[in-house]
C-alpha cells in the first residue's frame, strides 16, 4: 500500500474531472438562464474537501495542510466571493502527528485556513457525542452541521443543522448530514444520547424551511448539501444504492450535492428530481487533500436565482512529476504544521509497551522489503487487529505486506531495548487505517488467499498477506492458479466452505485493495473507526509485553509420484513430501531441521536449507522421504513439525492399515537322533516316544470329556 491509500485505489488523473449543470436548480427551464439587465451576475467559488483526516505532512500525492490552505488562498485571490467547506471527518483516524496531540493541531490548521463550514462525520465522533460537542466545536471557528441528528432526551436537533453565508449579497445556505450507519462506526456508549435519522428526510425537511419565505427558520437563496455518505466507487451512484437513494430523494430546493465517507474521486450530474431536465452536480474530492472541488455559481444578484452552476475536481499535487505542489504552501498554516511535527516528535518517544525480540518484515536475499514472504511482523499486527475486534465478533485477521514500513527492533530508536514508543508504533503502520469488519464464508476466505498470487500485470508476482494465530493453512506452490491452498483450518479445525467467518482488515483491504478483490465482497460490512495504530497501543496497554510468534501459519506442502492426499495414505507405504516456508527471513534464527510425526512419533527429519527465494514465501526448504510404519492405524495423521518454532503441518491421514499376512503353523517333522531314533524338530524329544505320550494324552482327554458329558447329563436329568 502507498501512501496515498487508505481505502481504493484512486482513478488515473490525467485530466480535472468536470460537470456543469445548464439548468437552474428549483426553476423551470423556460425561466432559467438569464441574469436581470440591470446587474452582472454575481460569480460565488465554492471549494471543498473531504475526509481530511488529520493529514497535516505533505506525502506522496497527499498535498498536506499547507498546500492546501495554497490552493484555497489562490482562489479567494481570484475571487473574494469563495467559500471553503467539507463535507466532515476533518479529524479522526489521523496520522501521528495529529493523532498524538487529539487532532487539535489539524483543528489549528482549518482555523488558519479560514473553513467556513463542515458537516460532521463519522469520525467525529470517535470519542463520544460529548467529546464532540464540548471539545471539538468549541476549538473550531467554524460550525458543524448535521441535520440528521438529534438529541435522544428532547427530540430536538442536536447540533446546527444549517448556516447560511451572505456573499455580496447571495444567501448561500449549507445543510448538514452524517451517515445513517452512524451507530454501528462509533462505540454505542459514546453517542446514547443522540439518535441519527433519515438523511433525506431531514435534509428536506431544513431545506424546505430554508425555501419557504419565513425569515424566522432561516432563508437562503441557494442551498448546498455536505452530506458525509458517499458512492462505494467512483462510478455513478446505483438508484436502489445507499448514495444513490439520497442523490433521487433530495429535493429540487438543493443545488448541488457534495459527498464524502467512502474516499471515492467522482464528478458527475445527477437529474433534480420534479424538475425536468434539470441536474445538479454530485462530487467528492477521494481524501487526505489528495484534491480539491470546485462548485462555480453564478447568481442573478436580483431576483437571486441561480443561473448555473459547475463543478470539477482539481489535484493538488503533479502527478507526472513526482507529485510536486501545485500550490504554494501557505506561510501561516505551514508553520502551524511544523509546531505539530516538533511536539509530536517529544510525544512520540512516550513508552507505549515492550518488547522481548525484532518483530520483523521478510526479506529478499539481498536484505531488501520482500513483501511476497511471511513475517513475524504481519502476523503480529493481525494479531493485534484481530484482538482488538474480538468483542464485534471478529475472527480471522489478514495484514497487507505494504502497509507495515518499519521492522519493530528490539534495539529500538533511542530508546531503552525492548521499549516501543508512540512513534515506533506509527512508523509500522503510518497510513492511519480504520479496522473493518466483514463477513466471509470459509471458500470466500480461501479465495483471499489465492489472491496472494497476483495478476501478471502486477508489481510484485505474489503478495503474503499476515494472518492471525487462529487461522493456518497449507498450499501447494508449483499448482495452477485459483488452485494453490490444499487445506485451511479455524482455531485447529478444518474450515467448512460454507462457514460464515468475521474477518477484519485495515480500510485499505476491505476495498480490495492490492487485488485482495474478495474481500470487496464481505457482507456486514462495519468500520470500527478505530485506526490500526490505535490497537496497537490498546493492546500493549492491555497485555504490556509482546513476543514473536516463530510459528509459520502457512506452509507449503507437495507429494512426490504416486501420492494422493486427497485419497490418504497406507500402513508400511514410502512418501516423498516437498516443504517449503518453513522459515521466516526477516534475520531471525533458523531452526535446522524438520521432522515427520507419525501418530505423535517421528519417523523422519531432515535439514532445512534456508536460503531466501526472492518474491515468495519459500524459504526454508526440505525434501523428505520416509515410510509410513507398518504399525499405523487408520486415521492416523502424518504431519510435519519444526522443533523450537511451534511451526506444525497436517500432511497426510492413514486410511489404509499394513496388510498381515496370515501365517499356518509348521508340522514337526521327524529326524533321526543320536540312536538312531526318530526326533521331532523343535522339540529333542525322540519320535515314536513323543507320539505315544501324545496319543495317550489324546486317549486320556477323550475319556475324560465323556466322563463329564455324562456327569452333565445326569445333572439335567
Amino acid at each position: 500500500m502507498s501512501p496515498r491509500n487508505s481505502l481504493p485505489r484512486r482513478l488515473p488523473r490525467i485530466v480535472a474531472l468536470a460537470a456543469s449543470v445548464t439548468l437552474a436548480v428549483g426553476l423551470s427551464a423556460a425561466s432559467a438562464g438569464t441574469a436581470s439587465a440591470a446587474s452582472a451576475p454575481v460569480k460565488i467559488d465554492i471549494v471543498n474537501i473531504n475526509d481530511f483526516h488529520g493529514r497535516l505532512e505533505a506525502s506522496g500525492s497527499t498535498a498536506g495542510a499547507a498546500v492546501l490552505a495554497g490552493a484555497v488562498d489562490d482562489f479567494r485571490a481570484k475571487n473574494p466571493n469563495t467559500i471553503f467547506a467539507s463535507a466532515g471527518d476533518n479529524i479522526g483516524a489521523s496520522t501521528f502527528t495529529s493523532f498524538i496531540q487529539d487532532d487539535q493541531p489539524t483543528l489549528d490548521a482549518l482555523n488558519a485556513m479560514k473553513l467556513d463550514v463542515s458537516s460532521v462525520g463519522n469520525h467525529e465522533f470517535d470519542k463520544g457525542a460529548a467529546d464532540l460537542t464540548d471539545r471539538v466545536i468549541p476549538a473550531a471557528d467554524f460550525p458543524y452541521l448535521a441535520a440528521n441528528v438529534f438529541d435522544k432526551a428532547t427530540g430536538k436537533p442536536a447540533y446546527d443543522q444549517y448556516f447560511v453565508k451572505d456573499v455580496a449579497g447571495i444567501r448561500v445556505g449549507f445543510i448538514g448530514a452524517v451517515t445513517e450507519e452512524l451507530p454501528s462506526l462509533v462505540s454505542p456508549a459514546g453517542i446514547s444520547s443522540i439518535t441519527v435519522g433519515p438523511i433525506v428526510s431531514s435534509v428536506n425537511t431544513v431545506a424546505d424551511e430554508l425555501k419557504d419565505g419565513d425569515a424566522s427558520n432561516g432563508e437562503a437563496d441557494v442551498i448546498v448539501l455536505l452530506v458525509h455518505e458517499g458512492a462505494p466507487t467512483p462510478e455513478v451512484a446505483a438508484p436502489d444504492s445507499v448514495f444513490g437513494k439520497i442523490v433521487s430523494g433530495v429535493d429540487s430546493n438543493v443545488s448541488a450535492i457534495i459527498s464524502a465517507h467512502t474516499h471515492q474521486l467522482y464528478d458527475y450530474d445527477a437529474p433534480v428530481p420534479g424538475v425536468a431536465g434539470a441536474t445538479r452536480p454530485v462530487l467528492q474530492t477521494g481524501s487526505y487533500s489528495m484534491d480539491l472541488g470546485h462548485l462555480a455559481l453564478s447568481v442573478d444578484p436580483d431576483s437571486k436565482q441561480l443561473l448555473s452552476i459547475t463543478s470539477e475536481v482539481l489535484p493538488l499535487t503533479d502527478a507526472a512529476a513526482e507529485n510536486a505542489p501545485l500550490y504554494p504552501a501557505d506561510p501561516a498554516v505551514q508553520a502551524i504544521v511544523d509546531a505539530a511535527v516538533a511536539k509530536a516528535d517529544v510525544l512520540g518517544n512516550v513508552q507505549t509497551g515492550t518488547i522481548t525480540a525484532d518483530f520483523n518484515r521478510a526479506r529478499q536475499s539481498d536484505a531488501s522489503e520482500n513483501r511476497g514472504g511471511e513475517s513475524s511482523l504481519g502476523n503480529f499486527v493481525a494479531d493485534v487487529q484481530l484482538s482488538a475486534t474480538e468483542e464485534a465478533g471478529a475472527e480471522v485477521a489478514f495484514m497487507n505486506p505494504g502497509g507495515l514500513r518499519a521492522d519493530l527492533t528490539y534495539a529500538g530508536s533511542g530508546d531503552e531495548a525492548g521499549s516501543v514508543s508512540y512513534k515506533e508504533a506509527a512508523s509500522v503502520q503510518p497510513f492511519a487505517n480504520t479496522l473493518v469488519t466483514l463477513d466471509l464464508t470459509g471458500a470466500q476466505i480461501k479465495q483471499v488467499l489465492e489472491e496472494q498470487w497476483q495478476p501478471a500485470a502486477a508489481a510484485r508476482p505474489f503478495l503474503k498477506l499476515g494472518v492471525s494465530k487462529s487461522l493456518a493453512y497449507t498450499y501447494d506452490p508449483a499448482a495452477a492458479a485459483g488452485s494453490h491452498i490444499t487445506s485451511l483450518s479455524l482455531n485447529g479445525a478444518p474450515l467448512a466452505a460454507d462457514r460464515s467467518v468475521t474477518v477484519v482488515v485495515n480500510s485499505f483491504l476491505a476495498s480490495g485493495g492490492d487485488n485482495f478483490s474478495t474481500l470487496a465482497e464481505g457482507t456486514d460490512v462495519a468500520d470500527s473507526g478505530k485506526i490500526d495504530l490505535q490497537s496497537m497501543v490498546d493492546y500493549f496497554a492491555q497485555f504490556t509485553t509482546a513476543s514473536p510468534d516463530e510459528a509459520q501459519r502457512a506452509v507449503g506442502v507437495s507429494f512426490g509420484p504416486g501420492v494422493d492426499a486427497a485419497a490418504g495414505v497406507a500402513a508400511g507405504q514410502t512418501v516423498t513430501v516437498n516443504l517449503s516456508s518453513l522459515l521466516f527471513s526477516g534475520g531471525e534464527a533458523p531452526a535446522p531441521t524438520v521432522d515427520i510425526l507419525s501418530g505423535g512419533q517421528v519417523v523422519a527429519s531432515q535439514a532445512i536449507d534456508p536460503a531466501v527465494v526472492d518474491t515468495t514465501d519459500e524459504v526454508g526448504r526440505a525434501s523428505v522421504t520416509f515410510t509410513v510404519p507398518a504399525t499405523a492405524a487408520v486415521g492416523d495423521v502424518i504431519s510435519a513439525s519444526v522443533p523450537g518454532t511451534g511451526t506444525t503441518a497436517a500432511l497426510l491421514t492413514v486410511t489404509t492399515a499394513a496388510v498381515v499376512t496370515p501365517t499356518t503353523p509348521e508340522t514337526p517333522v521327524p529326524t533321526p537322533g543320536a540312536t538312531g531314533a526318530p526326533v521331532l524338530a523343535n522339540t529333542g524329544a525322540p519320535g515314536a516316544e513323543s507320539i505315544g505320550v501324545g496319543a495317550l494324552g489324546v486317549l486320556a482327554l477323550l475319556i475324560g470329556g465323556a466322563a463329564v458329558a455324562v456327569r452333565r447329563r445326569r445333572v439335567v436329568r
